[in-house]
């Protein structure tokens, strides 16, 4: 699911902890934003366009993590959505609502678990893809 891999250009200081601060950006949203799934996704965006002119280490990983951000918004959605549905109207609570519910649940203890290893390998320098979206960020962010 992830791949560390090396760069042969060693990031400083300052690149590894912005690179690292875009990982912690959605776990400090998701925090703030619990029940609001595009909040971790406005975070994340605010905190790419704030680096996007930066090197490409930096800009790399603020991508990642935005990609990764983007495929959480559908599958919280659609659940956020069904709640509030099944709460306000005559939906009733099916076998299937709650198999959506806890994949949703596996998806998200597995990204939060691979953001914050991301953030901790990236903070001491080391380059980490994710399994999809590393090969995405890889064609929409050159150097």
């Amino acid at each position: 699911m992830i791949q560390e891999t090396t760069f042969t250009y060693k990031p400083g200081e300052h690149e590894s902890e912005k690179a690292s601060n875009s990982y912690l950006m959605s776990l400090v949203a998701l925090i703030a934003g619990m029940p609001l799934p595009i909040i971790n996704l406005f975070a994340t965006f605010f905190f790419y366009l704030a680096n996007r002119k930066g090197t490409y280490f930096v800009r790399w990983h603020c991508t990642q993590s935005l990609f990764s951000q983007l495929a959480l918004l559908g599958i919280n959605s659609a659940s956020f959505w069904w709640t509030i549905s099944i709460i306000f109207t005559d939906e009733k609570v099916s076998n299937q609502y709650f198999a959506y519910i806890f994949t949703v649940i596996i998806f998200n203890l597995l990204e939060i678990f691979s953001t914050i290893y991301a953030a901790v390998q990236t903070r001491k320098g080391k380059h980490v893809q994710f399994l999809f979206f590393g090969n995405l960020t890889n064609l929409i962010c050159r150097a």
